[in-house]
């Protein structure tokens, strides 16, 4: 199962790389010359980047050059900074990594633990507050989030720094201070979805012909649930897990901007207000190639909870 989903990826990855290098094609008129600021830039920095792009061949051979040098993780130079477009994602992807890992480790035992208590008894006290709860945070967006917790936990009480980012090397506990703001204003809507999939998906279980003969065998809560139920029920969650992380590495976007995060986020934010191109398409590569990890990772994941997926 495992090979035939790398098999099916290959052509998904292919299609959106020729979607992502298309980027330098909608850019309206002469692309080398806006790239370089418009009519004012002087010829010989428009030829530079003519020459740099390779915006003298035609589409499929720019095309097959750039991803020849893609596929090596060799992405040309940024036309702001000059400096190898790979060696500074290089330096920035452990921030955005750290960021999204901090992010999954609130989201993961947050989401479980809503969900268990919202599945177990359906309409009763705790699911009903469940339910408001993460009714409330679903439509917060991330941002407006982040900002709120500035105000409260930075700026009114002054617990956490408001922006900034310490290395986990330097400093872990600087690390955490700065870290925890950002990761809660990306986690909050993901325990939300997560939750709720998680209490839909265990409440109709908990009523399924299997999970009453274990009760009836005199199984407790912890086999029953965790062992029998909860696995059982987790495949929709799973999916709505493995599409998350497309909507954070979105947010991170944003995010990452606010708390000035050092991240891939802010980074190409910044290359998209100096129009560089290269960098540009090598963030959206590198997004794109993360969503396609993360469904490859939750296929996957289906044959170990479903062993008729795993046949398939």
């Amino acid at each position: 199962m495992i090979v035939k989903r790398l098999l099916t990826s290959i052509p998904l990855l292919f299609v959106m790389s020729v979607l992502v290098f298309s980027m330098i094609a909608l850019v309206p008129g002469d692309a080398a010359t806006t790239i370089a600021g418009g009519g004012n830039a002087s010829p010989q920095v428009v030829q530079q980047i003519r020459e740099e792009l390779n915006l003298d061949e035609p589409f499929f051979v720019q095309y097959a050059t750039w991803l020849k040098s893609a596929v090596q993780f060799d992405f040309g130079e940024s036309l702001y900074s000059q400096r190898p477009v790979a060696d500074e994602l290089l330096e920035r992807l452990p921030v955005t990594l750290s960021l999204a890992l901090a992010v999954f480790a609130i989201v993961i035992p947050l989401a479980l633990v809503l969900g268990i208590v919202g599945g177990l008894r359906p309409g009763g006290l705790g699911d009903r507050g469940m339910m408001f709860g993460t009714s409330v945070v679903v439509s917060m967006p991330p941002f407006w989030i982040g900002m709120v917790l500035i105000s409260v936990f930075s700026v009114s009480l002054g617990w956490l720094p408001p922006y900034g980012y310490t290395a986990f090397a330097d400093d872990p506990a600087g690390w955490a201070r700065s870290i925890i703001l950002p990761a809660v204003a990306l986690a909050a809507a993901g325990v939300a979805m997560l939750s709720r999939q998680l209490r839909a998906g265990l409440a109709d279980t908990m009523q399924s012909a299997y999970v009453r003969t274990a009760w009836a065998k005199g199984g407790d809560t912890r086999r029953v649930v965790v062992g029998h139920a909860l696995k059982n029920s987790a495949i929709p969650a799973v999916t709505v897990l493995g599409l998350m992380v497309g909507s954070i590495l979105g947010s991170t976007v944003i995010v990452e901007q606010i708390f000035n995060i050092p991240g891939i986020g802010s980074y190409m934010i910044a290359a998209v207000s100096s129009k560089d191109v290269p960098v540009i398409q090598a963030t959206a590569l590198l997004f794109v190639v993360a969503h396609i990890i993360a469904n490859l990772m939750v296929d996957i994941s289906y044959g170990y909870l479903n062993p008729k997926v795993r046949a398939a």
